[in-house]
């Protein structure tokens, strides 16, 4: 590709844009969920029983409809602080990423908080 000076530079220009229009595309991911192993989380929350309990515990179907996103909490802190709470009432014994990783998930199913 034999581009003039600014023909290479106009496509880089529109290249750079582009990349931003995607980055802005995807959803924001809390800091706190930035390195957070989704792929461990699903496992957790699987072998765990999280929907099984909540439904037992909280009511419904044991869909969707056991997490509530406009409940009291309010962002990815306090979201990861609940599954701590469920770590600890249930002697889990997750580890602090492990306890991260479910939450993670949970905020991308169903929270998705930005903060």
């Amino acid at each position: 590709m034999n581009l003039p000076v600014p023909g290479l530079l106009a496509v880089l220009a529109c290249s750079s844009v582009m990349l931003s229009l995607v980055r802005a595309a995807e959803p924001a991911v809390p800091a706190i969920f930035k390195d957070a192993d989704l792929a461990l989380g699903e496992k957790l929350i699987a072998e765990h029983k999280c929907s099984e309990c909540h439904t037992r515990h909280m009511g419904g179907s044991g869909g969707d409809d056991i997490y509530n996103p406009r409940g009291r909490i309010q962002d990815a802190g306090g979201l990861r602080g609940m599954v701590e709470g469920c770590n600890t009432q249930l002697k889990l014994q997750m580890f602090p990423e492990e306890v991260t990783a479910v939450a993670a998930v949970l905020n991308k199913r169903h929270y998705r908080f930005s903060r």
